[in-house]
């Protein structure tokens, strides 16, 4: 009799242990296993001196864990992981352990901005218009504002040539005056690599020309040539006749469609090098460092004028008597027939 009851009471003792195992199963699945009860996806916003109770439960809140307790467990696994602080983006289901790497991993959400040499201010606002990060109007507005180049260039009516073409990582939490400060440092560090003259006059016909050049030429070894022909332009008062300064300045009046047509050429738009002698009263585009370095180390040279050759490359004839510009636009427009 004893030992049947002691049979019996190994066999309900099993049946416990068993049930305790599959409940603590089922709790770890629970706790533990992926899980996302947000759509598409969803940001989480990790702030400095958040605590791990704090993140837990936010983490929680947006559907991105299935309870704070599983986060948590895990946090006390690795006490002395630091949580950094940060924009998180979550995109599929994914279990505690996983949410905790990303997080000690820092691991935070950015887009790579990436800005092409000779962008101008609507050319970055139409990349701008593809993200999901700073609003292109927003753009537009604080690039408008030259105070963050004052010290540079006295005359800058925007920040037009002083956002330098690069990469940039942006978030949802970068304002347009903190991208704008970022390309405008970054203007700084390559024009002090470059050894630019620092006085605000020079700078700013530095930076002026060199937008021209950039928009002139995709062919960097020729742009010491375009910028003497400028230079020498300059020099006797003749007219730049820039065919893209009409081109922005068409931009500046929301009228550009393409193509630059007879009123373009006859605006009296301040940025019309066809109607105005001298430099434009700022810059076209934002020029990057073969641009610059163009003008700051032009070649010496007797040209005033430059076309297109016709053999599609690219790259331009350069004329230092009208009739011998004349003879090399007519090859031109034979090349182009």
């Amino acid at each position: 009799m004893a030992e049947r009851r002691g049979c019996v009471r190994q066999a309900s003792l099993l049946v416990t242990l068993v049930a305790l195992l599959a409940g603590i199963c089922i709790a770890a699945y629970w706790y533990l296993s992926p899980y996302r009860s947000f759509g598409t996806e969803t940001f989480v916003e990790i702030e400095h001196g958040m605590s791990s109770r704090a993140i837990a439960a936010k983490l929680e809140r947006q559907g991105v864990v299935r309870s704070r307790y599983g986060f948590l467990l895990v946090r006390a696994l690795h006490p002395h992981a630091p949580l950094q602080a940060g924009e998180y983006r979550f995109g599929s289901a994914q279990t505690p352990f996983q949410v905790f790497d990303k997080i000690a991993h820092g691991d935070i959400f950015f887009e790579e901005l990436t800005i092409p040499e000779g962008s101008n201010i609507f050319d970055i606002a139409g990349l701008l218009a593809n993200s999901d990060t700073v609003k292109p109007a927003d753009f537009l507005s604080a690039a408008a504002d030259p105070a963050l180049v004052r010290d540079l260039d006295a005359r800058a009516p925007n920040l037009e040539g002083y956002l330098f073409p690069s990469s940039y990582r942006v978030t949802h939490k970068t304002t347009a005056r903190q991208l704008c400060r970022a390309m405008t440092d970054e203007f700084r560090k390559e024009w002090k690599q470059l050894g630019g003259d620092q006085h605000p006059d020079r700078v700013h016909e530095t930076v002026v020309l060199a937008s021209l050049v950039e928009k002139e030429s995709a062919s960097p070894q020729e742009r010491p040539e375009i910028a003497s022909v400028f230079l020498n332009r300059l020099r006797v008062n003749m007219p730049l006749q820039c065919d893209p300064t009409t081109v922005y300045a068409a931009l500046l009046e929301n009228r550009y469609r393409g193509t630059i047509h007879k009123s373009d050429l006859a605006s009296r738009n301040a940025y019309n090098t066809y109607a105005h002698p001298g430099l434009p009263p700022g810059a076209i585009a934002n020029p990057g460092v073969m641009s610059l370095k163009a003008v700051l180390h032009p070649l010496e040279t007797s040209y005033l004028y430059f076309v297109a050759k016709p053999d599609h490359s690219g790259t331009h004839a350069f004329s230092s008597t009208l009739e011998q510009h004349e003879k090399a636009v007519q090859a031109f427009r034979r090349g182009s027939r």
